[in-house]
């Protein structure tokens, strides 16, 4: 019903106008008395098998909403009514900033993609602390991207990550250190050896004075080459980074069925969707080959199947997320990846 009603009428719509008004759509539903239990009893899948610990946190199941699609947590509290283990709110800066000027996000439905330029918008870190501090998230994991703001420079940033870090530290399970979006200029030169043991080494330092550190990873881009993964494997030996999450969208345009006069009249940003499906898990093989199995990786990027999703964990993966794929295939796209999950354990079960 959603790829053949909703979907098409969804899709005539400007893409970021449809995307706050399905969020606020959501919210409005699931204060509704009884609607989050129909939704719970549509979408959610709960089984002993989908369980996965990392970190000494319990996840229901390995499926998890990707970093930019609630940057401020609007849902922070509901996505799991539809079906998700874990979400990964924001990215998130210290101050309030509007992004990039619209229109900067843009769907390539020949190629079952989307292409954004968003450039980090969000309402801050202030906001993101109001809605968190009274939220019951019951059994959910709450993981929150971080960054800095458009106008701190690079040389700066770390200031920028250290304050998302302190204020947030209360209310998130994990978090994720974003140096790899495109939409901020100059910000993926963090992701070169010296800037990003310095940033790293910085943040677990006050991470780990704490009684009780968290868990903190780092967002890779798939356009790196083997030389720059083999750094941040080290870079994440060094610091004692708890995981890396591969990967985040791509500047690659290599292969698209859109119409190449379209897609340069699109402009700048960032891919992700289908195209990223074989390089993101390309990047995730190979960092789960450099570090022996023994650093927990989250696969994202163009998981846009069931399938796409198994290959993903056989990839080397303890967790995945997905983004586009839910814009693609709907509400009930965690849940068809969740009873794909549970076919496969139980056919590789011995009898």
């Amino acid at each position: 019903m959603y790829r053949q009603i909703i979907r098409p009428v969804l899709f005539q719509f400007d893409p970021e106008q449809i995307h706050h008004f399905t969020l606020r759509m959501l919210r409005n539903g699931f204060s509704l008395p009884l609607m989050p239990s129909f939704f719970d009893r549509r979408f959610t899948l709960r089984h002993p098998q989908l369980e996965r610990t990392l970190w000494g946190l319990t996840f229901k199941n390995p499926v998890g909403l990707a970093a930019g699609f609630d940057k401020d947590g609007i849902l922070a509290d509901w996505w799991k009514h539809l079906g998700f283990g874990f979400a990964e709110l924001g990215t998130v800066t210290p101050r309030p900033q509007p992004g990039n000027p619209r229109q900067r996000l843009f769907r390539l439905p020949e190629d079952q993609a989307i292409l954004n330029r968003m450039g980090f918008n969000n309402a801050g870190v202030a906001a993101m602390v109001k809605r968190l501090k009274n939220l019951d998230k019951g059994e959910m994991i709450i993981g929150v991207n971080i960054g800095k703001n458009k106008d701190t420079s690079n040389e700066n940033a770390v200031e920028d990550y250290l304050f998302c870090l302190k204020h947030l530290f209360d209310y998130a399970d994990y978090f994720v250190v974003n140096v790899s979006s495109p939409n901020t200029p100059g910000l993926r030169s963090l992701q070169e050896k010296e800037p990003l043991t310095r940033l790293l080494g910085t943040l677990q330092e006050n991470n780990q004075a704490r009684s009780v550190s968290k868990p903190l990873l780092l967002k890779i881009a798939p356009d790196l080459s083997e030389e720059q993964l083999d750094d941040v494997v080290e870079v994440a030996r060094i610091t004692g980074l708890n995981g890396l999450i591969a990967t985040n969208t791509t500047l690659s345009r290599e292969g698209l069925q859109t119409p190449e006069k379209t897609v340069a009249a699109i402009g700048n940003g960032g891919l992700s969707g289908k195209p990223l499906t074989k390089r993101a898990s390309e990047v995730l093989r190979y960092l789960h080959h450099k570090t022996e199995g023994n650093l927990p990786l989250i696969g994202v990027g163009g998981i846009m199947n069931p399938t796409d999703a198994q290959q993903r964990l056989e990839d080397g993966a303890s967790l995945i997320q997905i983004y586009s794929g839910f814009i693609y295939e709907g509400p009930g796209f965690v849940r068809s990846i969740l009873e794909s999950i549970l076919n496969v354990s139980s056919y590789e079960k011995p009898h």
